[in-house]
Parts: structure tokens; sequence; C-alpha cells
């Protein structure tokens, strides 16, 4: 059966459409460690649709963890932001969907992804504009994994969000345990310390998934950690 973007489809259909995507591609643990995540929030916690995406009003998802982006684009794919026909494509010279999501070429993306730790400094910088532009709807959405909190940025953005009381930022940490460096207490402590409001979680677990995500957290940005089976098992 050819599959389109005018099909329903549901979580049993991304390994397939994944399965779409071919060629050199090194990063095939760090799409599979998202996937869960990715679905529980684009189909029962985001408020954007493919038809919603210049609506000011609109949740911002900021991937981050861009490398491997295969379940991301099965996940974009199955919400009807792209067309199936793109998938065989994958990495090719003349696709849109690169090893990278370029936000230019790739509808749904709103950021292009390459260094690792620059997404979650964006999201307390988008979360920033939207306050500053009277937008208490949106919320915004990072997902980053567990090695960018290697990276000195990151811990700029925890140490200013949680004082600076943003409530819209949401951020996932996809913890495959590749951090080369240990977080004393645990990857949520870090972030409670800076006045998070936090939760790790299962993260194949659907309904613990979207309990975490959907948990009130009053005058706090949340964090959630999605332990997942480490990377090299």
């Amino acid at each position: 059966m050819t599959l389109t973007a005018k099909q329903s489809y549901t979580y049993a259909d991304l390994s397939r459409l994944m399965g779409l995507m071919t060629g050199d591609e090194k990063h095939g643990p760090a799409a599979t460690s998202t996937m869960d995540a990715l679905w529980v929030l684009y189909d029962r916690v985001l408020r954007v649709t493919p038809e919603r995406m210049g609506d000011p009003r609109r949740d911002r998802f900021l991937l981050s963890k861009g490398h491997g982006p295969m379940a991301y684009y099965a996940v974009l794919t199955a919400k009807g932001f792209l067309p199936a026909e793109w998938l065989p494509g994958f990495g090719s010279y003349d696709s849109p969907l690169g090893h990278h999501p370029d936000r230019v070429l790739v509808p749904g993306a709103e950021i292009g992804s390459g260094s690792l730790g620059h997404g979650l400094p964006i999201a307390v910088g988008t979360a920033l504009g939207l306050r500053a532009q009277g937008l208490d709807e949106p919320r915004v959405w990072v997902l980053i994994g567990d090695a960018e909190l290697d990276e000195g940025s990151n811990h700029e953005a925890i140490a200013f969000a949680g004082p600076a009381g943003l409530e819209r930022l949401h951020t996932v940490v996809i913890d495959n345990s590749s951090a080369s460096h240990a977080r004393p207490g645990g990857i949520a402590a870090r972030f409670e310390a800076a006045g998070w409001s936090a939760a790790t979680v299962d993260g194949r677990d659907h309904e613990a998934l979207y309990a975490a995500f959907t948990a009130p957290h009053p005058g706090r940005p949340r964090v959630v950690v999605a332990q997942v089976e480490p990377k090299d098992a």
C-alpha cells in the first residue's frame, strides 16, 4: 500500500514510516530514543496543526536533538505536516529532509538544528519574546538529549529560566545515558536546583509521559526527563 499524507496514521505506523527513510544514517538510536515522546507530544499535547503554523497563538516545538531526525519526520508525516512521498529521499542531495531539520525546508520545523546545546537557549528566548508580546496562550516545548547537558549554554539557560518564572517553557530531556559527565542527584536535580518543576519518567510509557507533560507547574518552567534504554544497549 502506498503511504500518503492524506491517510490516518497511528503510533503503530511510525516504524513503517521510518522504514521508508534509507541511506547512510549513523544516528538510528538517536531517532528511536525520541519516538515515544514525540508521538505523545504531537498526538495529545501540542496545540499546533499544519493549518495553524502561521498562528501566533500556536504552541512552539523546538527539536534541539536534531541528529537522527527520522522519528521526527515520521511524526510530522503522521500528523499531516509532510507528505509521505518525501520520506524515501531522506538525506539525498535534493531532498528537503536532511540529516538535521532545516526550518526553511521542513514544514512544521520551528528551528534548524545542528550544533548541540542551542535548542534550550533558543527556547528561553522564544518564551521571553512571547511574554514581551503579551502572548500568554502559546507554550514553548524543546526536546534535548542528555549529552547536550555537557554544553555550558544549556546550564546558563537553565539558571536563567527558573528565576525568570518562564512557566510557558517546557523541556523534554531524552536520557539514553550518552552524557559524558554524571549529574549529582540525577538530571532532574540540576533543573530543580534552579527553580524548575521536574519529573523523571519511563520514556517508553505513553501514559506516564502524558501525565508528566500536562502536570501543573504555576510560576515555574517544567522539565520532564524521559529515560530510555542506553544507546549502546
